[in-house]
């Protein structure tokens, strides 16, 4: 089912919290100050749903376990979403959809390459160390959706790829160089996709402290290669 069609259901007033329930909706630390509340209800339940898979894992987490976190009874759960592999369905969409919007806005203050490349890597560190938790269920549950959902996840990949694959080559035209545009994606996301496995907050430094250090070692490999050594002839005679 699209994201589309569940926030369709997920309606304000039908939700727990909301103000119509008698209750004020608790507050929650999103990534778009600017959404609708039941855009932001949307979002706090994906990322309990989250902390259930991460904790329990996805075989293990129960429909009744993501109810109890997100505070709907299990009919409610099950009346707006159909089962657990919707849940980690919209989880991967939300998230690689909500990356690449706050991305695109971000590319759009900069023409220049190299600046661009920076702003790529700040983007992604940043959203990565705000969701530790949902991508790392990205990350282990990467193979577990099928079918249809599989690959709408990884078509929303694929655009991902791209857009870091066109920054490389703006910034290798640019420059006068000669490196292979995937291998530089490549190697970059080998850099930052992990951050979360070891990014300790209480030694190490912030997003942006880290963005720029990242930054500042991937592009001295890319703008500044090393020289190729001459194959040897052989020993003269």
């Amino acid at each position: 089912m699209a994201l589309a069609t569940v926030e369709s259901r997920f309606t304000p007033a039908r939700l727990p919290g909301s103000p119509s329930g008698g209750r004020k909706p608790r507050h929650v630390s999103l990534n778009d100050p600017g959404s609708t509340p039941h855009d932001r209800r949307l979002a706090e339940v994906l990322e309990h749903a989250a902390r259930i898979f991460w904790e329990k894992g996805y075989e293990g987490a129960s429909m009744r376990d993501l109810a109890r976190a997100t505070e709907m009874s299990l009919a409610g759960l099950y009346y707006y979403f159909e089962s657990k592999e919707e849940l980690l369905f919209l989880i991967q969409k939300h998230t690689f959809t909500t990356i690449m919007e706050q991305l695109r806005e971000r590319l759009a203050e900069s023409a220049a390459p190299e600046e661009r490349v920076r702003i790529f890597i700040r983007n992604h560190l940043e959203y990565f160390l705000s969701n530790k938790e949902a991508m790392k269920v990205l990350t282990h549950e990467d193979e577990t959706l099928r079918n249809g959902r599989g690959a709408q996840i990884r078509a929303i990949k694929r655009q991902y790829y791209t857009i870091c694959l066109e920054l490389m080559e703006d910034l290798r035209r640019a420059k006068g160089l000669q490196f292979s545009g995937r291998l530089a994606v490549l190697s970059l996301f080998g850099m930052i996709n992990w951050i979360y496995t070891w990014h300790n907050p209480r030694v190490d430094a912030g997003a942006e402290a880290l963005a720029r250090e990242m930054g500042d070692l991937f592009l001295h490999g890319v703008l500044h290669p090393g020289k190729r050594k001459r194959k040897s002839a052989g020993p003269r005679v």
